[in-house]
């Protein structure tokens, strides 16, 4: 393992930004710039890892954003840190071509969900398939729907009433999940794209996507908010709206982001990943709806019908629940 120098540190936001558009192969790669992220470099090396400190773990956000060939040495610096700080590792949305760098580094690893990517070249919402989700489109349309694509600054005051309206249908103690999901406002805030939903000029709901990068170039679906008394197909309408101003730009990718706990298959799984682990995956997509909606998401994710991705979590030495703990404890998920 490299020894971590007195040189190591962080990186600024201009750095990062460079490393998710260069590196990464993460079609959430751009939740790297979120507020409240840490970033590890080393000196003479390209690119970043990207975490959260959270109890007696680091908790990195996917794979180093670098080249191939500087990806190990950073792991092994970002190793070093944690080591410096009497801190475990554990690695969140890993993606299936680094699974090998982590066996290869010391980690378990197990795939932990999947996303969920649309091929946007010929994609029509024709056929018996899709005949529920386009009545249900139709159903949102007829109610007075308007859909409109706006920049944060000319909906703030829409997008915070819808905000204050869905968290208040979540209980007394609920909290916005962030850190696996996406953000508003902020230094970035002009490479987002806002579609906004209006009924009778109310607003009613709004998807947020960011840039996707990598194979599979694009926009994120990476946060949205309804109010929760409207008629169904709002946020399929919007996503509808929006898919048809992408194809119309030639994008070649729509991708609905991370769903942990779904997806999951034994032909996934890398090389020593722990048994035990993967059965506690199947059993919380039954019953960890407490922890993470994956039902809910699934469910509109599944609508489009996506192709499936499946991603990772990994840990440095054994598989161990209380890493997985950390990772929602940083998402502000428990």
């Amino acid at each position: 393992m490299t020894t971590i120098s007195a040189a190591a540190g962080s990186a600024d936001l201009e750095t990062v930004r460079h490393a998710v558009a260069e590196y990464c192969d993460n079609p959430s790669g751009f939740l790297a710039l979120n507020d409240g992220n840490s970033y590890f470099s080393l000196p003479d090396v390209p690119g970043v890892i990207v975490y959260r400190a959270s109890g007696p773990f680091l908790v990195q956000f996917g794979g180093p954003l670098a080249p191939a060939e500087a990806a190990g040495r950073l792991l092994d610096g970002f190793l070093g840190l944690a080591a410096a700080q009497q801190r475990a590792v554990v690695a969140i949305q890993v993606q299936q071509g680094e699974t090998g760098l982590y066996v290869d580094h010391g980690f378990t690893v197990n795939q932990v969900g999947a996303s969920y990517a649309l091929d946007l070249a010929g994609f029509t919402l024709k056929g018996t398939r899709f005949m529920q989700l386009r009545n249900k489109i139709a159903r949102a349309f007829r109610a007075g729907l308007t859909v409109t694509e706006s920049s944060l600054d000319e909906c703030a005051d829409a997008v915070a009433a819808v905000d204050r309206a869905w968290l208040g249908s979540k209980g007394e103690h609920a909290k916005p999940l962030e850190f696996l999901v996406g953000q508003l406002d902020g230094p970035v805030q002009a490479e987002r794209r806002l579609f906004l939903g209006r009924i009778e000029g109310r607003p009613v709901g709004y998807i947020s996507y960011s840039p996707a990068h990598g194979s599979r170039p694009g926009w994120l679906h990476d946060l949205s908010r309804r109010l929760p008394d409207k008629v169904p197909g709002i946020m399929e309408a919007i996503n509808k709206t929006a898919i048809e101003t992408f194809i119309a730009e030639g994008v070649p990718w729509l991708h609905f982001g991370f769903t942990p706990f779904t997806g999951l298959s034994a032909e996934h799984e890398a090389p020593g990943a722990s048994k035990g682990y993967a059965w506690f995956m199947r059993w919380l997509l039954e019953n960890g709806a407490a922890i993470y909606p994956a039902q809910t998401q699934l469910a509109y994710k599944n609508k489009w019908a996506p192709v499936i991705l499946p991603e990772y979590v990994a840990f440095h030495g054994r598989a161990r629940l209380s890493g997985l703990l950390h990772v929602f404890k940083a998402a502000n998920a428990v």
